[in-house]
């Protein structure tokens, strides 16, 4: 029996077997803490007969008490959570190799359909492909009378000029020119769309084509000078510095004459387009002869309302 007192009145021995007795309680409320716990905890049993000697020393080999692994259930859990992991690191990879992959495509499609509307920049050329220069006739004091002159066409383009003969005139619009002032040679005329034969008829005729007044590009315009009139009979007296002003619906262009020359009715290369507004003015020369033309290049000075 142990002895009931204050620890002042138990000897050595007796506070030995007390220290050994509460290490084994601890050790007991551990192992029930981890039964609850559901871990499982390997025991070995208590040495039968403990030698005095480790009561005495109050040594006691807790190495009994293995390392407590976790349950095989845990074991598995973890891995399968690993696993999910992996799968789950997998799966966000491919799908952001799939958007890459889409928004590639997606940009090399819109690049080809890009590629497949535009359309090759078209270098600006006339309306009509001229084959002599306008106004050409015959004399009023040859045999026939003035007629279109025929003859100024190379025989080979005789039927091109023919299919051209027919093409429609456009309608006018606001921008087109509608009136032609030249004071220096007192030239007051209207200003008709087309420069055929009939066209030249009712006074000055715009080239299809041509551009309107004051914006960049060659306003070609033609008259005659010995019948119908005669609007250009005195083209050939201006000099550079003279003015010419152009009348459309909405405003008045003035252009300052530049150069005049004396050229072939072949020559039609006097009609190109050009980068700065200009104004051509083109006639049969000389008087009463008709072989040639006189062409009046000008440039634009100014634009008013």
């Amino acid at each position: 029996m142990r002895k009931t007192g204050s620890p002042e009145d138990l000897s050595a021995e007796e506070l030995r077997r007390l220290l050994v007795e509460k290490r084994r309680a601890s050790r007991q409320e551990r192992l029930e803490r981890y039964r609850r716990t559901g871990r499982v905890v390997l025991v070995a049993p208590d040495k039968d007969g403990s030698s005095l000697e480790d009561m005495r020393s109050g040594e006691f080999d807790e190495s009994e008490e293995e390392t407590l692994d976790p349950p095989p259930s845990n074991r598995r859990k973890k891995v399968l959570d690993g696993l999910l992991l992996f799968v789950e690191v997998l799966a966000v990879v491919g799908l952001l190799l799939l958007l890459f992959n889409g928004i590639t495509m997606m940009r090399d499609l819109n690049n080809e359909v890009a590629t497949a509307l535009e359309q090759p920049t078209l270098t600006p050329t006339a309306l009509i492909a001229s084959v002599v220069l306008p106004s050409g006739h015959t004399p009023p004091t040859s045999p026939e009378g003035a007629r279109p002159n025929e003859a100024e066409i190379p025989q080979h383009l005789k039927p091109l000029v023919q299919s051209l003969a027919n093409i429609p005139i456009p309608t006018p619009g606001p921008e087109q020119a509608t009136r032609l002032q030249i004071p220096a040679i007192g030239v007051d005329a209207p200003i008709v769309q087309g420069d055929g034969w009939e066209q030249l008829k009712k006074g000055v005729g715009q080239h299809v084509g041509s551009a309107n007044p004051g914006v960049a590009g060659n306003v070609v315009l033609s008259a005659h000078n010995d019948i119908f009139g005669e609007i250009f009979r005195h083209l050939d007296q201006l000099q550079p510095g003279d003015e010419i002003t152009i009348y459309t619906n909405q405003r008045s262009y003035t252009y300052v004459v530049s150069e005049s020359q004396v050229v072939e009715p072949t020559q039609v290369d006097i009609m190109d387009s050009t980068s700065q507004p200009t104004l051509t003015l083109i006639s049969c020369y000389p008087y009463l002869v008709d072989d040639k033309r006189i062409a009046i290049t000008s440039r634009l000075e100014t634009g008013s309302n």
